[in-house]
């Protein structure tokens, strides 16, 4: 038996390993780092006071890449106050924090981008206060927009100044100082962006005025009037040009305006012509634009683009198809510009309602990506979308669950895109009635408009409008890599059959098209195999409806 002082020594070895190693999250593989949870998660430092308006003012210098500005930050107290946690990534640094004209101590928690500030003692609940934060560097450059974060330094074709920022994922902090959580939406923004005269900047919402100082600056003030998610809030800064449009929709006249670099004024005129098909299309689908008081916008910018809310950013060099390519290799992908498609389907998937976590983005994606599919049958009918639904799985990989880990900033794997368009056009089917259909998707924008929501809440919702117990098919798509496998044999003209899945117990419908071309429903469950009474004298007519996302395996008699 050891000594004491053996046993003594080997406890604190285990404790000091356990303080200062990264913990596995969820037995899933992901190593959970401190610096995971501050950014990922509702911290107590963040869980007593909620964003109510953000006041951005950020002068740009293109010559060295440098940025300096403030941020007011209008809060309200929800809960007893302890420090403050404010976001802010290298290699820009804070230099001062203020309230009520008082300077606030804070330090920055080490190896990570949270600030924690001390904040002064009379803090009441239910009030409002304004929190400044001022800061400066240069921030971190983008190397691959808009996957790679930050900022863009560019030069269009005639050598003038190019700038643009998108930071989805890696979080607005690497540009301006915030509460850096997907779920902390401000009610409203003004941002106010100082760039060089000789350039023009765009933001989110409605220009309210451009100021010229006397150094050879100009600042655009844009304020947005509903709530925004931070990693939309944008920089676009360039030779642009601009032209406007109206469409009378659901909700009124919405200003269409569209930011370009002036030499492609022409072709802009023509490509963005398909705006209005795709507002008409999608208010039909989804309902009204969500955010007419801030209008729409396209912007031009140097990366390919971004669903920055009343503010898309564009850059699909004006060829129809994801870069003049057909993702779905069907045709129908090229008879469309995939960015104004995707992107703008963003304003009612992802900032009209926008997941608490990002671990849900296959809410915002997965729908958008189906938006697609949407879009395309609004101009080419129900079987040209279904060709290009399908035309998407090859992309799938089902190595990784689409739903990522909670609380860590982790959004699980890219087939979010593809696997969660799919799966939803399965449900389609399960549902069987289009009508239905419609009214659930419609729904969705109606009952959760403008608000923060979880994968829970958008799945019990479909489930109780269908009427269709889906519970089984959204945890097995969600939740796990794989997707099921039918498994079946035809004996003596009699159709065995269950599902091989992942989680116990797994049911779910499946259409089957029968030997005289009609189609049923078969409910196979993965804990038995059934039996079927349905007439299958030509076996070889039996088929499983080919926009159902499984696997099949036929089994020879048993």
């Amino acid at each position: 038996m050891a000594n004491f002082s053996t046993i003594l020594t080997l406890f604190f070895t285990v404790l000091t390993l356990s303080l200062s190693s990264p913990a596995l999250a969820q037995d899933s593989g992901v190593l959970a780092t401190k610096k995971d949870s501050l950014r990922g998660s509702i911290t107590a430092e963040r869980g007593w006071w909620d964003v109510v308006y953000y006041d951005l003012h950020v002068t740009i210098q293109p010559q060295d890449s440098s940025i300096t500005g403030y941020n007011n930050i209008t809060y309200r107290v929800t809960q007893e106050p302890t420090q403050m946690q404010v976001d802010l990534q290298d290699p820009l640094i804070i230099d001062q924090i203020t309230q009520n004209g008082k300077s606030l101590d804070y330090n920055r928690v080490k190896n990570s981008y949270a600030y924690m500030v001390d904040m002064p003692d009379n803090l009441k609940k239910d009030s409002l206060y304004t929190l400044s934060v001022y800061y400066q560097g240069m921030p971190k450059v983008a190397e691959n927009a808009p996957w790679d974060g930050g900022f863009v330094w560019a030069q269009d074709s005639l050598g003038n100044p190019w700038i643009a920022t998108a930071n989805q994922g890696l979080g607005a902090s690497v540009w301006w100082p915030n509460k850096d959580h997907q779920s902390a939406e401000p009610d409203s923004m003004s941002i106010n962006i100082t760039v060089p005269n000789e350039i023009k900047n765009v933001s989110n919402g409605r220009l309210r005025d451009t100021t010229r100082h006397d150094n050879g600056m100009t600042t655009w003030s844009w304020f947005v009037s509903n709530p925004i998610n931070n990693y939309n809030i944008a920089v676009n800064a360039g030779n642009y040009v601009n032209f406007k449009d109206t469409y009378n929709g659901k909700g009124g006249t919405l200003d269409l305006s569209y930011w370009v670099l002036e030499h492609n004024l022409e072709k802009a005129k023509e490509q963005f012509q398909q705006v209005k098909q795709m507002m008409q299309c999608f208010e039909e689908w989804f309902g009204p634009y969500p955010f007419y008081e801030d209008s729409f916008k396209l912007v031009e910018t140097p990366h390919l683009g971004m669903e920055h809310q009343s503010a898309v950013a564009y850059g699909n060099k004006y060829k129809n198809g994801y870069k003049g390519t057909d993702l779905s290799g069907t045709g129908w992908g090229l008879k469309w510009d995939f960015i104004i498609i995707h992107e703008a389907a963003h304003e009612w998937w992802g900032n009209n309602i926008t997941t608490n976590d990002v671990a849900d983005m296959w809410i915002h994606e997965g729908f958008t990506s189906y938006a697609e599919s949407i879009y395309t049958e609004c101009r080419f009918g129900k079987e040209a979308a279904a060709e290009y639904s399908r035309g998407l799985r090859d992309r799938i990989e089902n190595k990784n669950p689409m739903t990522g880990k909670y609380g860590l900033n982790n959004e699980g794997s890219g087939d979010m895109y593809y696997k969660g368009h799919n799966m939803l056009h399965m449900i389609r089917q399960i549902v069987d009635n289009d009508a239905t259909w419609k009214s659930i998707l419609r729904g969705i924008q109606k009952e959760f408009r403008h608000q923060i929501v979880t994968a829970g809440q958008i799945e019990r919702y479909i489930i109780e409008q269908s009427g269709n117990d889906l519970d089984d098919v959204f945890d097995q798509y969600a939740h796990y890599a794989d997707i099921p496998t039918f498994q079946y044999y035809i004996k003596n003209d009699v159709l065995f059959y269950r599902w091989e899945a992942d989680i116990d117990h797994f049911d779910m419908p499946l259409k089957v098209t029968l030997t005289d071309g009609s189609y049923a429903f078969i409910y196979p469950s993965s804990d038995r195999w059934k039996r079927s009474n349905l007439s299958l004298s030509d076996t070889d007519s039996f088929k499983i409806d080919k926009n159902f996302y499984v696997k099949t395996d036929s089994l020879s008699s048993r």
